[in-house]
């Protein structure tokens, strides 16, 4: 295990040798990478590709950090509420739900009804067409609260999707069903499930790093 500091961040790296001759680099946590290297390769070559690619290392980390500290908590008073995200655009609370005369407590649960009212709406207009071209069929889709999953497929092809989806545009959606629908053939993330994956969403990362970025605005 090596330490190399980054700004003022301490990336632990953990140095896996092999034969060949390429170097890769992967994020495992939050400021720890796996680094596979050729055998023989010094802690010097191994220092300096970490630090060409410190600002990517350090972006990354900062957006797990915050994936891995969950949705933040909005405040439901009257002049501090906010804005709310429904498909990726932010509403007042009035405009999503009624408001008058009812309790932080009584908003929070109209609000996610609200949601889950919605996030079951859209996945169920837009999932066909991708289990169409996937040539899938899930046996159930049930929306779910979950604080740390956006979807998941069973190994009997039951889907579930998180309700704080409708709170993200329907391009991030679409990605999150054609992931989950793509377990249905594929359980785990090998080569085979991304490839097809980014056979019908070949900018798929992008929409992984939208949900990394703001996954904790995406809350009630």
């Amino acid at each position: 295990m090596l330490t190399i500091k980054l700004n003022e961040h301490i990336i632990q790296c953990y140095v896996v040798y092999r034969k060949g001759k390429k170097v890769s680099i992967t994020m495992d946590l939050p400021y720890m990478v796996t680094i596979k290297a050729p055998n023989g390769t010094s802690d010097e070559i191994i220092q300096q590709l970490v630090e060409q690619h410190g600002e990517i290392i350090l972006k990354k980390s900062a957006l797990m950090q915050q994936a891995l500290e969950g949705p933040q908590a909005k405040d439901y008073e009257e002049e501090g509420s906010g804005k709310f995200l429904l498909l990726g655009k932010e509403y007042a609370l009035h405009e999503l739900i009624k408001v008058d005369g009812l309790s932080e407590e009584e908003l929070r649960a109209n609000l996610k009804k609200f949601y889950f009212a919605e996030c079951k709406r859209v996945i169920g207009v837009r999932i066909g067409p991708y289990q169409q071209q996937l040539k899938v069929k899930p046996k159930s889709i049930d929306i779910v609260e979950s604080p740390t999953k956006w979807g998941s497929c069973s190994w009997d092809k039951k889907l579930t999707f998180n309700y704080r989806l409708a709170m993200a545009p329907p391009e991030v959606i679409d990605y999150v069903i054609i992931h989950e629908l793509c377990h249905i053939h594929h359980m785990n993330h090998d080569r085979s499930f991304w490839r097809r994956v980014g056979s019908i969403m070949p900018d798929y990362k992008t929409k992984e790093d939208y949900l990394m970025r703001n996954g904790r605005a995406m809350t009630l």
